[in-house]
């Protein structure tokens, strides 16, 4: 019987490409460099020269939410504690990506040595403890388990859609392992159904379904998580049912499909939106996340006896739930069931009011109504926690737009790794960032890594002086909730974009417009350029009334306000 060998640190890059890594993120640190070694040795993989660790989980996170799954990669202690907020978060909002850190020698580990980037008590364990609480799998490789911890530690991410952790030992990176068969591809599949528990459920949702007189789609962030937007298109296309998302899923339906009806949020709905939801008799909701801004502060008043809630690993009818009922496979039986409805005509889909004077300052009303008209099919819109954030809710996307913000973690900053990761996971699409000032201090290092990489991303600094989102909630006048002033929109100039040592590396960035906007006038020629130079970075400051803030965010405020 003939055997091979392959290495620990190949056999995890292996893997990394079965689940359809092409990219890692990461920094370099003392534990983790041989295995750095092998990952630009790699001609199938990219290394991502990310500026700091906790800018690495985010681009990671961003990576994941476009490409299917993401992985970082860290140094022990220092590194992997840097990185823990970018981890915390793709478990909190379901997103599968690998935290790989590289840990000291086993031998060091088991005489409890006094190492550096440890906490000098000999215990090397309490990192992977503290991971255990932000993961849904962990593990410490050694010779014996490495290559089913492995495989085990990315089934349960894949299938959960969580974070992820695998230390792997500076000497076990080059270790052999010898094998006697070729290795099987990673199941990652859900578990199958119960038989007879899906059939009944299904014969309920279709007769729930026969009967109800004005019923609706409701579709979360499961759905995306979940990578069924084409089910759940099929399902919109076969029902012809009005179809509204939350904002976590914002993106999983066309903005421009006739079935599609707005985004709602409880009581941040736009007033059309709202009544729709309310005098439906049957909501179908597909992947639902009822987390206080997802529901508008928890006031998404919608009775559960006209609610069929499709989760990852169970369904409920009204008050009824069939455990194990995964929608993945449920929904395509449904809409194999479901009849042909017949075509019908929509009103046209409610969106915030554009609001018309003779001003020029550029407000979050004009600004959310009016940045739509430049943007590009199939575009990654990627808004910051904040105002950005809640200005998208109700934006009219373009054809095949995708979204990506932290509704439910919320950690301010993310957006600018996360708008890289995205990017590096495809190319073919152009990344429209929206940030705000406060959290673009807090991350700007990876725009040094956009321009390394060759990206053409278009930012917008949304500058209103401070931190309007917490203004909003408290404090509108304590210094704590102001910083200082920076001068944003020469930010690819500070980064080097012009310096003949990068300008003439093949990869680097192309600068196009970089501006400083403060009328609608010159936003609007700044955007024509834009729009026209495609091939380019942008990067406009875009200075906003002080305490201007959009309608969605201004109702969130208030509601958390009177809860």
């Amino acid at each position: 019987m003939s055997t091979y060998k392959i290495t620990i640190g190949q056999y995890l890059l292996n893997r990394l490409k079965d689940i359809g890594i092409d990219t890692i993120f990461g920094c370099p640190g003392d534990y983790n460099m041989p295995f750095l070694d092998l990952i630009e040795d790699d001609g199938q993989l990219t290394w991502a020269n990310d500026a700091n660790e906790l800018n690495a989980a985010y681009a990671a996170d961003g990576y994941a939410r476009i490409k299917g799954a993401g992985a970082v990669v860290t140094t022990f202690g220092v590194g992997e504690m840097s990185a823990a907020n970018g981890t915390a978060g793709s478990y909190s909002e379901m997103v599968p990506v690998v935290h790989i850190v590289g840990t000291p020698n086993t031998k060091a580990q088991s005489s409890g040595a006094i190492l550096h980037h440890s906490l000098g008590n000999g215990n090397f364990n309490v990192f992977l403890e503290m991971f255990a609480k932000i993961t849904v799998a962990s593990t410490q490789l050694d010779k014996k388990n490495a290559l089913s911890e492995i495989d085990n530690v990315l089934i349960a991410m894949m299938r959960s859609r969580r974070a992820a952790y695998i230390g792997l030992p500076i000497d076990l990176v080059k270790f052999e392992i010898e094998l006697s068969e070729p290795v099987s591809p990673l199941d990652t599949s859900l578990p199958k159904n119960p038989r007879n528990t899906q059939n009944d459920c299904l014969q309920v949702v279709l007769e729930a379904i026969k009967k109800a007189k004005n019923p609706i789609i409701l579709v979360d962030a499961c759905a995306l998580r979940n990578q069924l937007t084409g089910v759940v298109k099929e399902l919109c296309e076969k029902s012809k049912f009005p179809t509204f998302v939350s904002p976590m899923g914002k993106g999983a339906v066309d903005d421009t499909a006739d079935y599609y009806r707005g985004c709602y949020c409880g009581s941040v709905s736009l007033a059309e939106v709202h009544k729709e939801v309310q005098d439906s008799d049957l909501i179908l909701e597909v992947g639902s996340v009822q987390s206080d801004f997802n529901t508008g502060g928890f006031t998404y008043k919608v009775d559960r006896s006209k609610i069929i809630a499709f989760h990852t690993f169970a369904t409920n009818v009204y008050r009824a739930t069939y455990e194990k009922v995964g929608m993945s496979e449920l929904l395509p039986l449904l809409i194999k069931e479901l009849p042909q409805y017949p075509s019908r005509t929509y009103p046209p889909v409610p969106r915030p009011q554009d609001i018309k004077h003779d001003s020029q300052e550029i407000t979050h009303n004009y600004f959310w109504n009016k940045v739509p008209d430049f943007m590009d099919t199939n575009a990654i819109v990627v808004a910051e926690t904040g105002t950005s954030e809640f200005g998208v809710f109700n934006m009219n996307a373009p054809k095949g737009a995708s979204f990506i913000t932290q509704v439910l973690w919320g950690s301010i900053g993310y957006s600018v790794g996360a708008a890289y990761g995205a990017a590096m996971a495809d190319r073919s699409r152009r990344v429209y960032l929206f940030v705000g000032d406060g959290s673009f201090q807090m991350t700007v290092q990876e725009v040094s890594a956009m321009l390394h990489q060759g990206l053409t991303p278009v930012i917008f600094l949304l500058n209103n002086d401070g931190y309007l989102i917490e203004k909003l909630i408290h404090g509108p006048d304590r210094d704590y909730n102001n910083f200082q002033m920076w001068k944003y929109a020469k930010t690819l100039d500070y980064f080097g974009a012009d310096l003949p040592v990068n300008t003439s590396k093949p990869k680097q960035s192309k600068v196009g417009v970089q501006a400083k906007l403060s009328t609608r006038k010159e936003f609007e020629a700044a955007m024509t350029l834009v729009s026209e130079q495609k091939d380019r970075i942008h990067f406009l400051e875009i200075v906003m009334p002080r305490f201007d803030a959009p309608r969605e965010l201004l109702l969130q405020v208030e509601t958390s306000d009177n809860r």
